[in-house]
């Protein structure tokens, strides 16, 4: 049985104004770019680095534990970056992030997700102009 520690994340609460932050989005949904390697069907622990001036039009979705099928008629249910433009636009946030993460959330392999896929995917938060992340899952 593969035992895994439950480390507590301590709870940080945001201290600054939603319209003073940039935000990114991280996804699980399986998103990625024409000209980027498509995700694996099994175990896949890496991510996409999609950028903050991406053109949706080029976005796919490769998962396989979901349907994706009305995901892919419109990235936005699943990666509301057009919706994140309108928010900067109306000055509801600050700006969308030049950088935002793409993963596929489905392994049997959560140990690796948690000490190697995780840690990766902050590394590159931290070193992107986001002050804020949203979350989404297909």
């Amino acid at each position: 049985m593969l035992e895994m520690s439950r480390k507590c994340v301590p709870y940080t609460p945001v201290t600054g104004a939603i319209n003073e932050m940039r935000i990114a989005l991280v996804s699980s949904t399986g998103i990625y770019l024409d000209g980027q390697e498509p995700y694996q069907e099994h175990n896949d622990d890496t991510y996409r680095v999609i950028p903050g001036e991406v053109d949706l039009a080029t976005a796919q979705i490769k998962h396989g534990h979901y349907d994706s099928s009305e995901a892919q008629k419109d990235i936005n249910c699943v990666f509301p970056m057009e919706r994140l433009r309108e928010l900067a636009d109306e000055g509801v946030i600050k700006a969308v992030s030049n950088k935002h993460i793409g993963f596929k959330g489905a392994s049997t392999d959560l140990k690796r997700q948690y000490e190697h896929l995780a840690p990766a995917i902050a590394h590159e938060i931290e070193r992107s102009q986001a002050d804020g992340v949203i979350l989404t899952g297909g």
